[in-house]
């Protein structure tokens, strides 16, 4: 890449910094995709599952095609990194790096709209709503796959902690399935100095949080991945009162469908169990997120070969994350594979997630270039 196009990428990633949008609010930061998509003479359709922006990319007589795809969307947090171009929307901040990804892909459309080497037809999926908003199931309910075809889809995150710049492909599972766990416990509220006269759902919330840790120690192979974490109780308002009720929530994730199957009946199980020794009403709640990210093999061998061409450094020795991925339902749709792009060291905060994240500018070359290298392979150039 040359250095214009490297300094241009860093000012737009800069830009989407300076004005994140949150979840299913995305709408300025797709006007800006669109703006700079007819500069590049990229021909495009907005409004595809919300605020998605599709663009198409034909030279050639081949009729293959494949799919790149980079989301758009950030994160209900206060940034707190202290750069210059931090974000002015209070509250909102790109903690994520989905900055880094739209811009990287704006940047492969840079380079495969002036390199005449190959033939087919790329299609850019800049993605709304990956943070637990459906984007991508939105994207399909509109008709992504048949208004816009391809064959193959491919994407990528940015990795703290990892090497900046490195690729790191996995033979199968990338990231974990996600499911959100709720519990509504019904006793019956009292004088807290009269328990004898209550139902506490405290003491069955105590009880539930703790047997709910034994699904994974005592259920689960000890070779497979789980997680079940609860995040949040909420009960009382006085204290001198024993509350009627109680809330908890939470989330569970897996590395595979099996475990996940096995991790709902537990829970259920667990929940009546737990009701019926403290005489309460329990209502379980489980609403199952996206499902495993996982690559095909012929796709990642053939990512693995586009990082080995493009000359940047190839990892296949990394651990899935038990962290979730909207991709994961393009995948289910169409052979694909999402790689990690080292984002370098993690110091000062710069991880997921954090109030002092930032992409890592000098990765955008590497990323765009995965990403133009990958879908130009995948076409049979």
């Amino acid at each position: 890449m040359d250095k214009d196009l490297a300094e241009t990428l860093t000012q737009w990633r800069r830009h989407l910094h300076a004005h994140p949008e949150p979840t299913l609010h995305e709408a300025e930061t797709a006007r800006f995709v669109q703006e700079k998509l007819r500069e590049l003479g990229v021909p495009f359709v907005a409004g595809v599952g919300g605020h998605g922006v599709v663009a198409t990319l034909t030279r050639g007589n081949s009729n293959r095609s494949v799919g790149l795809r980079a989301d758009m969307d950030a994160l209900p947090i206060v940034e707190t990194s202290g750069v210059t171009y931090a974000s002015s929307n209070p509250g909102v901040m790109h903690a994520c790096g989905h900055d880094g990804h739209t811009a990287s892909l704006l940047g492969a459309a840079a380079l495969l709209a002036r390199d005449a080497s190959w033939s087919g037809t790329v299609q850019f999926v800049f993605q709304p709503a990956e943070e637990g908003g459906g984007g991508a199931k939105s994207m399909i309910a509109d008709g992504l796959f048949e208004r816009f075809p391809m064959e193959s889809i491919f994407g990528y995150h940015n990795w703290p902690g990892l090497e900046a710049g490195t690729v790191a492909l996995h033979d199968s599972a990338v990231m974990a399935a996600g499911s959100r766990i709720a519990f509504r416990i019904a006793g019956h509220s009292g004088h807290a100095a009269l328990p004898h006269l209550t139902r506490d759902p405290m003491i069955a919330s105590a009880h539930l949080l703790l047997a709910l840790q034994t699904i994974v120690s005592r259920n689960v192979d000890p070779l497979a991945s789980a997680v079940i974490s609860i995040a949040t109780i909420q009960a009382g308002t006085a204290a001198n009162q024993i509350s009627g009720e109680a809330v908890l929530r939470g989330t569970m994730r897996t590395l595979s469908n099996a475990v996940r199957d096995q991790l709902e009946e537990a829970i259920h199980r667990i929940a009546a169990g737990v009701a019926q020794t403290f005489e309460m009403e329990i209502e379980t709640e489980l609403r199952r997120g996206n499902p495993v990210t996982a690559n095909t093999p012929a796709e990642r061998d053939l990512a693995a070969e586009a990082v080995v061409q493009a000359g940047l450094p190839l990892r296949r020795d990394m651990a899935p994350a038990m962290t979730g991925e909207d991709f994961a339902w393009f995948l289910e749709r169409r052979p694909g594979a999402f790689a990690w792009i080292g984002n370098g060291p993690t110091d000062g905060g710069r991880e997921l997630h954090n109030s002092n994240y930032d992409f890592n500018d000098a990765v955008l070359p590497a990323a765009a270039g995965f990403l133009a290298g990958v879908a130009k392979r995948a076409l049979g150039g």
